[in-house]
């Protein structure tokens, strides 16, 4: 894994280095191998991960089919600068 240091700024490429570790799952995998599991535990857990998954998945088609309702979304606050967002309205 590589992670470009720019203008000698180490705290953002430790931030971008995390962030790539974290999607690649390192960190689990060395909690996960911190102590033994026994193999019917092992099982038990990816049932249960498997389930989770399944779960999330039907949850994520639901709100794309307009079952459920979707996640809330964050208003954030424009940046100092920045060009003002266009208003988007519903039109009826």
């Amino acid at each position: 894994m590589q992670v470009l240091v720019r203008d000698n700024n180490v705290d953002q490429a430790l931030r971008v280095l995390k962030k790539k570790l974290q999607r690649e799952g390192v960190f689990r995998e060395m909690k996960a191998r911190r102590a033994y599991e026994k193999p019917s535990e092992r099982r038990a857990r990816e049932k249960a991960d498997a389930v989770r998954r399944a779960k999330k998945l039907n949850r994520k088609n639901a709100q794309r089919e307009g079952l459920l309702p979707g996640p809330k979304r964050k208003v954030r606050p424009p940046r100092p600068g920045a060009a003002p967002a266009p208003s988007v309205g519903v039109s009826r």
